[in-house]
């Protein structure tokens, strides 16, 4: 009976490996896509992700805003090795761990532009107007 069941595996393997080249090929190709598309769509990404992140905490300084993944907002205070003093307030500091920090706020540079834009539009109008006035009183008299 063991003689039978032996014979078996081999005639099995034997019938295999006659047409099973083609046969193996067309198995695992359907994996090697699906490994390559976890790769594109999933691993790649969040590799890129993480070294954003890891060079984002590498570069943080004393006085950059941040918020915390907690969603708390404060001014770097102090840098240690692993954690960073966070101000939150005038009389609140906390200590957090680099890796609590979700993002580096940018110092508002956008906002100065806007502010630096509209200061200009005041200049350009106050300086238009006398000329205008005077201009119209001289029309008058």
């Amino acid at each position: 009976m063991n003689s039978l069941i032996f014979s078996l595996l081999l005639g099995a393997q034997g019938g295999a490996e006659g047409g099973g080249s083609g046969s193996i090929i067309s198995t695992f190709v359907p994996f090697i896509l699906i490994i390559g598309i976890f790769y594109f769509l999933i691993i790649r990404p969040q590799n890129k992700k993480q070294k954003e992140t890891q060079k984002m905490l590498n570069a943080i300084k004393k006085g950059d805003k941040i918020v915390t993944i907690g969603g708390i907002h404060g001014v770097i205070q102090t840098v240690k090795e692993s954690t960073v003093v966070v101000k939150i307030d005038e009389s609140v500091k906390v200590e957090f761990s680099r890796s609590a920090i979700a993002t580096v706020v940018a110092d508002g540079g956008g906002k100065a532009e806007k502010v630096e834009k509209i200061e200009d539009k005041k200049t350009e109008t106050s300086d238009d107007k006398p000329a205008q006035e005077g201009g119209a009183e001289d029309s008058k008299n």
